[in-house]
């Protein structure tokens, strides 16, 4: 199956890829505490998918203040840093590439996760609605609405500058082929990007060059500390969640892709809406988003092995992501190869907890798996 475009090889800056699937980042929450360190548990999960031709960790706070969740790992410290070194060799152990997906989630959180500070953000707009996930040890862990940011200073915004330029480094340390730079879904970098949720007056707001120089100046920054060749952008021009929402997304999206492809990039993440009733993201926007990006593209939203195969044939894509698939079929290059069924993933086991949902999915044609009649 060579002439197959998801096992067709590929070349991502200096490195090698063996196909064109891609497991996305994923939370799930099972970071040691105390300190959000990456396990030997996540270090198994991680290695048992190894077969794609690039996986993104889920993402991995810079700072404490940049934690939204609960349980998520972190990159600041010297044992996160350990830690995500045994999930590196892991995966490299077992022939697999990965970069680590760097995220600031601004006033996607709330003061239990974050020490007790107030969030910060571009402006001091709330997520309205938005609850996230908390645990601050004395009450029963749940979900509470996301609090009241204050708008970051210009001393803020150069401390988080320097804050992703360090977890770059620390990538590095840790052992991951690259980094991905957060910047969809709601959170620190698309606050900025996005109209609705930036009302600034100053250099970081107002127009389109302003509400993009955030994002430059982040990707500047973890370029010059590791090289554009390993350093990838997640955009989400289409979703509207955590209250992010853009009032031209096709005009604001083109220009952002335009500016990375300048920064030379080695790709661009695209993150589509992938809920029951969401917008279907035109062709001709992909096919702009062609022009504008020289590089590699990825597509992550739903997709199965026909779409994916048809999105690569037609060229407006390059890699697939497959998000929850990869959840509950740690194999899953293998059945998207041949054509095996895909074992569905377990709701209540996606965030939080131990082994169970994660590392405990069986690989087609096992004794564990149910066989086709």
């Amino acid at each position: 199956m060579s002439h197959d475009p998801l096992f067709c090889p590929l070349r991502l800056g200096q490195l090698h890829l063996n196909n064109r699937i891609v497991m996305p980042p994923m939370t799930r929450s099972r970071a040691s505490q105390p300190g959000d360190v990456a396990n030997a548990m996540m270090a198994t999960y991680y290695a048992q998918r190894a077969e794609a031709g690039l996986i993104i960790s889920e993402g991995t706070q810079i700072d404490p203040l940049g934690k939204g969740y609960a349980w998520t790992p972190g990159i600041y410290s010297p044992e996160q840093v350990a830690g995500w070194r045994q999930v590196t060799d892991a995966v490299h152990g077992k022939g697999g590439v990965m970069f680590a997906q760097l995220w600031h989630v601004g006033r996607v959180t709330h003061p239990d996760n974050i020490g007790g500070a107030q969030p910060i953000s571009a402006s001091a707009i709330p997520a309205a609605g938005v609850k996230v996930f908390v645990d601050n040890g004395s009450d029963a862990p749940g979900f509470v609405e996301s609090a009241l940011p204050r708008a970051m200073t210009q001393d803020d915004i150069d401390a988080v500058v320097g804050q992703f330029r360090q977890g770059a480094r620390n990538a590095m340390l840790a052992g991951f082929d690259g980094i991905e730079l957060h910047a969809a879904n709601g959170y620190l970098i698309n606050q900025f990007l996005d109209s609705e949720s930036n009302d600034r007056t100053d250099g970081y707001g107002g127009s389109l060059e302003n509400r993009l120089r955030f994002l430059k100046e982040v990707t500047e920054a973890v370029c010059a500390e590791i090289g554009a060749d390993r350093v990838g952008v997640r955009l989400a021009p289409l979703t509207t969640l955590n209250g992010t929402v853009d009032a031209d997304p096709q005009t604001t999206y083109l220009a952002a892709a335009t500016l990375l492809g300048e920064l030379n990039v080695s790709y661009l993440h695209i993150a589509e809406a992938d809920w029951e009733d969401a917008p279907l993201m035109p062709v001709d926007f992909k096919q702009g988003l062609r022009a504008a990006f020289p590089n590699t593209l990825i597509y992550a939203g739903k997709y199965d092995g026909a779409r994916a195969r048809a999105a690569i044939h037609e060229g407006w894509a390059d890699m697939i992501g497959f998000g929850r698939p990869f959840v509950a079929n740690p194999d899953l290059p293998t059945r998207l190869r041949h054509g095996y069924p895909w074992t569905p993933h377990d709701p209540a086991t996606l965030f939080g907890g131990a082994e169970q949902g994660l590392t405990d999915y069986p690989v087609y044609g096992s004794q564990a798996e149910p066989q086709p009649a």
